[in-house]
């Protein structure tokens, strides 16, 4: 069905979900079921300089685009490679300057549009499902987000409309809500944004909480492992968002992005949820009205901001209820740490480091990219401060659960023994 070495899946209607995807052979942990080209991609603005935008390989000394400057690459190769899709942008950026700032998404529906037109028949990365078959919601659109869509539609008419023919308004709008519900955030291995892109044939993947597969990156190719051990009939599942969060919060954010509520077996019996929401142990217990209003606090808190000292004052209210493996404790000390290294604070970090790790270890599934790229943050900041036995073990760690992930022939790892190797 999916060609050569691909074979082991088929499309079926699964109960209550709509079409998707499942096994027809086992397949084994770490097994890659399958991998798919990107049927459109695009690289992030603030990556440009650091990936080549054709093959988002990383690496020094990339070759500039002698038109606008902007655009680099490994090479001609990749230049010429890349020309169909850059040739939409180049001359608009040198034109607009400091004007020119599309949205991501704009930009990457501005290529889905261009490879429409030049593309005849199927495409390598619709073997299953075709780019138009895919869900697109767009009834079920808010007005907030509504009027972002129509935001974007307008960047795409002022940005790229001298190099595109723009179907009309509502068939873009349809085009924007697909790519909302179905693309991809290309990540790097310690889960930083490099690109967007959409594979429609992963798009048939439905969630769960308890996945079966976990989505990996090489390039811009999108490949598919199993974290579990799969029987034929089994469905593919992949989870669209992050699981740390316990099942209200997690069936939020299902409803507010894709507009289904799960129902995995997790998401019936909140199993974790009385690890996630862990309050102290105290002699005399905590009320449950503290215990909500914190709750409700703690959600406020996350939205609202970012910064260090907000955190630390918030960690230190939410700490006198919640207990410091807590999920909402657990997401402060993540943006925590995420200030201290934007402020080159490494000892800070790694305090912050410390006390998610072994808690993320529990709340997260088996094989988690959540906590191979913590270990592998931690691992490069012990690294940094010649604290090699700790860092080795933290780095062991993260390529345990990445060769799973990845595969082992992942250039990550590769890369990853030679960082284990120096030292």
């Amino acid at each position: 069905l999916l060609g050569e070495g691909d074979d082991g899946l088929e499309r079926f209607d699964s109960p209550g979900k709509g079409r998707g995807l499942r096994v027809t052979r086992p397949f084994k942990v770490g097994e890659l079921l399958f991998s798919s080209q990107a049927y459109s991609y695009v690289l992030s603005v603030k990556e440009r300089g650091y990936y080549c935008e054709f093959c988002f390989t990383r690496k020094e000394g990339l070759a500039r685009c002698g038109k606008c400057k902007k655009a680099l690459y490994c090479n001609a190769k990749c230049q010429k490679g890349d020309w169909a899709m850059h040739k939409l942008e180049c001359s608009a950026m040198t034109a607009f300057g400091e004007n020119w700032y599309p949205s991501e998404i704009s930009r990457l529906v501005a290529r889905i549009l261009a490879k429409k037109k030049t593309q005849k028949g199927r495409c390598v990365s619709e073997k299953i499902l075709l780019i138009e078959e895919m869900q697109s919601h767009v009834e079920d659109v808010d007005n907030e987000k509504r009027e972002m869509n129509e935001a974007d539609v307008a960047g795409l008419h002022r940005y790229f409309s001298k190099h595109l023919e723009l179907p009309g308004h509502k068939d873009l709008l349809t085009l924007f809500s697909q790519v909302a519900c179905n693309g991809f955030t290309i990540e790097d291995d310690e889960l930083s944004h490099i690109g967007t892109a959409v594979y429609p044939d992963v798009a048939l993947i439905n969630h769960s909480c308890l996945p079966s597969v976990i989505v990996t990156y090489d390039g811009t190719s999108a490949d598919v492992r199993a974290v579990k051990d799969m029987k034929p009939g089994d469905e593919v599942l992949i989870s669209y968002i992050d699981v740390l969060y316990p099942t209200d919060d997690r069936n939020n954010r299902l409803r507010e992005s894709y507009y289904f509520t799960c129902e995995c077996k997790e998401c019936k019996s909140k199993s974790k949820d009385k690890a996630k929401l862990k309050v102290r142990k105290r002699s005399d217990p905590i009320e449950p009205e503290v215990i909500n209003n914190m709750v409700r606090y703690a959600k406020k808190t996350i939205r609202e901001f970012r910064l260090l000292e907000m955190c630390e004052q918030s960690l230190e209210e939410m700490g006198a209820v919640f207990d410091d493996s807590n999920v909402y404790m657990l997401h402060m000390m993540y943006q925590a740490m995420g200030v201290c290294l934007y402020m080159q604070d490494t000892v800070g970090a790694i305090r912050y480091g410390e006390n998610i790790i072994k808690p993320y270890s529990k709340l997260y599934p088996a094989y988690s990219l959540n906590v191979s790229s913590m270990y592998l943050k931690l691992g490069r900041l012990y690294m940094g401060l010649e604290k090699h036995s700790a860092g080795i073990s933290a780095l062991k760690k993260a390529m345990a659960i990445m060769e799973v992930a990845h595969g082992k022939d992942h250039f990550y790892l590769t890369e990853l023994r030679k960082e284990i190797l120096k030292k």
